[in-house]
């Protein structure tokens, strides 16, 4: 069995999510500041009339912030049963991957609190990060990140 995934970038790294969570990817747009909202919440945008609380995954993950660039994107998803915009250095495309591709990550790779990675695909000399929107956001994060909004 294959699984479609979306692949972004952050830094050098790459990472995965299945494409039947992510609604659309939008290109970076000014993002309005929240007061009081959690350290990784960047604010929110209007999207077609909605507000989308936007996360900043570079700081969600604790790695250096990076400044937005042309080929920044918002990639808006659904985390929890909530739309949620996840700020990302780019999209570079959508992949199948196979089942058998799949590895779970070791324990000391990502430690316990990341039960959010699902796995590492390996497609040749490529290894993507397999991320678990579901487990991303803890359900206080959820509350949080909508409550932002």
């Amino acid at each position: 069995m294959e699984t479609q995934i979306v692949v972004f970038a952050l830094g050098d790294e790459h990472y995965g999510l299945e494409i039947s969570a992510v609604y659309e990817i939008i290109r970076h747009q000014p993002i309005t500041a929240v007061p009081q909202a959690p350290a990784s919440v960047e604010g929110v945008i209007n999207l077609r009339g909605r507000i989308i609380p936007v996360v900043d995954l570079r700081e969600r993950f604790g790695l250096p912030a990076a400044t937005t660039s042309a080929a920044s994107r918002i990639v808006v998803c659904d985390a929890s049963g909530n739309r949620v915009g996840l700020m990302v250095d780019g999209v570079s495309e959508v992949l199948m991957v196979p089942a058998d591709a799949v590895e779970p990550t070791p324990e000391v790779a990502v430690g316990s609190q990341a039960d959010y990675v699902r796995g590492v695909a390996k497609l040749g000399e490529q290894m993507i990060i397999l991320l678990d929107l579901e487990h991303l956001f803890s359900t206080a994060e959820t509350a949080n990140v909508s409550a932002a909004a």
